[in-house]
């Protein structure tokens, strides 16, 4: 029985990601223990998830730089997994997810306090761990070509959604939802953190392009809490809905069978993203019976597989046309949903955890 080891993570990306493995992996042959490291300086009692480490990742991470030789943290694990870039020297066999390459191939996009800590971070994954595991082959060129870290320690394992996605939603709870939210169904939905690489403010311009019938009928729909540099999204939005245009943004919208319940009220699902390593959304949307417009850049293409209406996510007018296409060709929407949801059922949770465990059996068969 193998047993990885999982550190938590806060519910964004790779907070899903981790607790997607955690829940999946047993029903795929491994037995998991979660662990979280204490903050520097803390009571180690106090985590977040499972026991704790030894160390808090700071004090791990400062012994390796002084003393790189001395002895390794003890785990009483076969192999532990993190699924960020937190690796420390331990007296076992490592992986790590490396979700992709964005402070190096893109700083624009990151916190600049934070983007040399997360560069230097990254390195150092590359060299502690025995394996890499990326979630999509344009995020393995992405780490070969920043970090020259050596294909052949990576294994491609895509993201997924839970079964359950693929299951419709009553349609009583759906319509409470929207409800209780404003919503009116067959809106154009976006589901990401407001940040510069999502795109958002493009979304808005193209939505904004559509005609005046279209807009009446359709509002825009924005699912996502505010990230770094979003005042001129968050001014634009604003300025929308003062205006009295059919805008609505719900920044606190958290919990999952409600955001399964917006999924399945929208009419089109927007996500122009200009970089992402994999993009969950899209896999949600498709699993959730909504047409796609995406972009055909980074990883997307890879993701939906000819199941999306891609565009280049710079064109504000081609965006805006494939979003009214979706909206008005029955036939077109018919094609997206159907591929879609075809291509959303290989993309299971379930499918995430047996690829990962037959990693771990690679590595510890070596």
């Amino acid at each position: 029985m193998i047993e990885p080891l999982l550190n938590g993570g806060r519910q964004d990306g790779i907070g899903v990601y981790t607790a997607a493995l955690q829940r999946h992996l047993p029903a795929a042959g491994c037995q998991v223990s979660a662990f979280s490291y204490p903050r520097w300086g803390a009571d180690a009692s106090v985590i977040s998830v499972g026991q704790a480490l030894p160390q808090s990742f700071e004090a791990a991470t400062l012994r390796d730089l002084i003393a790189p030789k001395a002895h390794r943290m003890h785990m009483p694990v076969d192999i532990f997994h993190t699924p960020d870039y937190r690796l420390v020297r331990m007296d076992c066999p490592q992986v790590a997810s490396l979700h992709d390459a964005l402070p190096i191939s893109h700083p624009e996009w990151c916190n600049p306090r934070l983007r040399g800590l997360k560069n230097w971070l990254q390195r150092s994954a590359t060299r502690k761990a025995d394996h890499v595991i990326a979630l999509s082959h344009f995020a393995i060129d992405e780490l070969v070509s920043c970090f020259g870290i050596d294909d052949s320690r990576v294994s491609v394992v895509p993201c997924g959604i839970d079964d359950g996605w693929l299951a419709a939603p009553a349609p009583a709870a759906v319509r409470a939802t929207l409800a209780a939210n404003g919503l009116r169904e067959g809106y154009f939905l976006f589901v990401g953190t407001l940040q510069p690489r999502k795109n958002v403010e493009r979304i808005i311009a193209a939505w904004q392009r559509l005609p005046t019938a279209t807009r009446a009928e359709r509002q825009l729909v924005l699912v996502g809490s505010s990230g770094w540099r979003c005042e001129d999204t968050v001014r634009r939005i604003d300025g929308a809905r003062q205006r009295g245009e059919h805008i609505v943004w719900l920044n606190a919208l958290t919990d999952s069978t409600a955001l399964r319940h917006v999924y399945a009220g929208a009419g089109v699902f927007v996500f122009p993203s200009l970089y992402e390593g994999f993009g969950i959304p899209v896999v949600e949307a498709m699993g959730a019976g909504v047409p796609v417009v995406t972009s055909n850049t980074s990883s997307l293409p890879e993701v939906s597989a000819g199941a999306a209406v891609e565009v280049d996510p710079l064109d504000v007018d081609a965006l805006s046309a494939a979003m009214q296409a979706l909206a008005e060709q029955p036939a077109l929407r018919a094609h997206c949903i159907a591929a879609g949801v075809a291509r959303a059922a290989t993309l299971t949770w379930r499918e995430t955890a047996r690829q990962t465990a037959a990693v771990y059996h690679r590595v510890l068969s070596r």
